[in-house]
């Protein structure tokens, strides 16, 4: 009997990667893709991706999509909240493990597993430990195509945004940056790949900057970034991507 997993799906490269591992490893059976979405703007959280063009992937992709309506800034309680009633609707159809694109963020994973742990469910993580060099160039290998929808100006200033990952890209990122954003530098949207069954169409609209005041209380991390603590020292460049249906 095949193992029923959820994937964890973020919209960019990482994801991307492991699904591929996935779809080929005969002991799971891939029950949807989860997303957390920000509530108040329909947008991937951290990404800023719209709603449309993610479920243009999982169309793409043939797998149903769950997704999680996360309000704007939560707080840890609420996040958990609603991952935990997530989780129970999709243990009770089955799903026994849960499925992460992480490459090496030691305590990334242990939150992960530890929240798992209290369901009864298990963590997977096909790239873990991978070396980032590696993943990118078999990533570009394979044919996946993705763009950067979001940069951390701490490491990367306005340059990178709405840039394609190729050997260009790689070239460029200055020494101090992982070649896959592990650190949270830069996050990407994948429209193109194996896993595809077309392509995901859209049009660059609008490069935006934000910057976040730190909340009153603490909060779940929903931005452009991993685990600094000084996330709020810093602004972000965002990459709107349109589906070219409705541009005008």
């Amino acid at each position: 009997m095949k193992k029923k997993a959820l994937f964890n799906w973020s919209s960019g490269k990482d994801s991307a990667l492991a699904l591929y591992k996935v779809l080929q490893d005969p002991e799971f059976e891939i029950n949807c893709l989860l997303t957390s979405v920000n509530q108040e703007f329909q947008r991937v959280s951290m990404h800023g991706v719209r709603v449309e063009l993610l479920e243009q992937q999982a169309k793409s992709i043939g797998l149903p999509l769950e997704i999680m309506q996360i309000p704007e800034m939560p707080t840890m309680e609420v996040y958990e909240s609603v991952m935990q009633t997530t989780m129970e609707k999709l243990k009770n159809q089955g799903v026994t493990h849960s499925i992460f694109g992480d490459i090496n963020l030691e305590d990334l994973r242990k939150y992960r597993e530890d929240k798992l742990a209290t369901m009864g469910l298990e963590g997977v993580f096909p790239l873990w430990k991978v070396p980032t060099h590696d993943l990118i160039q078999e990533f570009i290998g394979l044919g996946f195509k993705t763009i950067v929808v979001c940069v951390n100006e701490r490491y990367l200033d306005k340059s990178f945004i709405g840039r394609v990952i190729d050997q260009s890209f790689i070239n460029d990122l200055p020494k101090n940056v992982d070649v896959c954003g592990e650190n949270g530098e830069f996050h990407t949207f994948t429209f193109d790949g194996p896993i595809f069954s077309e392509l995901i169409d859209f049009e660059i609209g609008e490069i935006v900057y934000r910057k976040y005041e730190k909340p009153k209380e603490d909060s779940s991390n929903t931005r452009c970034e991993s685990d600094a603590t000084d996330v709020f020292d810093y602004g972000f460049w965002y990459c709107d991507l349109v589906e070219k249906e409705i541009i005008k």
